[in-house]
């Protein structure tokens, strides 16, 4: 997604406001942020990282908004979730301090293999753990590698998952029933893997909002880009934005 696509995207979001075509907002919006002023590998467009002065003024607006923890939106339905995928260090030094200061819950989905790695724009253990004993905070996982879970075969897709899971919880000392697909992948046969490996909630990366009873396996998000200002911001929480589901 260029500026250019993305100034489409904002006419055709405004196109359904003004003639009533809306998407539906009702039921728990999750946002999904990356990096706050790092790098992000692969990031070939520049999607995936916010300035952090931009960032700051998301927050403000998301203080305007009933910002709830992931878990809490998706078991009522309703209200506004954050989310950060892959375990960035800016997650902890840029985008943390803004979030906890205004009061905001987030989840933020690790990779342990990113971690391991040392590579310095991921979270280090010490660092997750940190992370994790703010308030409001939640780790979830966000597969063992990144792989992209939906071609992987039986096995490694098994222990993908179990993997992931045992790693963060080794290292929090609490349990992590929360993950999020890398690379949004998921199928029915991934969807079944994330329930056996004992996770309770997965989010994808498909534009919508959950409802109650909708599928906790697919849960919804709504991706946040690098040049969302605050108007596309506000339209993508408002639901206008829901059409890319479609794309």
């Amino acid at each position: 997604m260029t500026p250019l696509k993305a100034a489409i995207g904002d006419a055709i979001a405004a196109a359904y406001a003004v003639g009533g075509l809306r998407a539906p907002a009702a039921g728990c919006r999750v946002l999904m942020y990356h990096a706050i002023g790092g790098a992000v590998a692969g990031d070939t467009q520049q999607l995936y990282s916010l300035a952090p002065d931009l960032f700051a003024r998301h927050v403000g607006m998301l203080k305007r908004h009933p910002v709830v923890s992931l878990s809490e939106g998706i078991a009522r339905g309703e209200g506004l979730a954050v989310t950060f995928d892959d375990g960035y260090r800016d997650n902890l030094t840029v985008a943390a301090p803004l979030l906890v200061e205004a009061g905001i819950p987030f989840t933020v989905f690790v990779v342990p293999t990113f971690v391991e790695s040392g590579a310095p724009q991921y979270l280090s253990r010490s660092e997750v753990v940190s992370l994790a004993r703010l308030p409001g905070v939640t780790i979830g996982a966000h597969g063992y590698s990144h792989a992209r879970l939906t071609a992987c075969d039986d096995g490694t897709l098994a222990r993908e998952l179990t993997a992931s899971r045992a790693w963060l919880e080794d290292l929090l000392g609490a349990p992590v029933t929360t993950m999020s697909y890398p690379h949004g992948a998921v199928d029915d046969r991934v969807a079944a893997a994330a329930a056996a490996a004992g996770f309770t909630l997965a989010a994808c990366s498909r534009f919508g909002s959950h409802r109650i009873g909708g599928d906790c396996y697919r849960v919804p998000r709504t991706d946040i880009w690098s040049f969302d200002g605050a108007r596309r911001l506000q339209s993508k929480i408002a639901g206008q934005w829901d059409w890319m589901a479609w794309r």
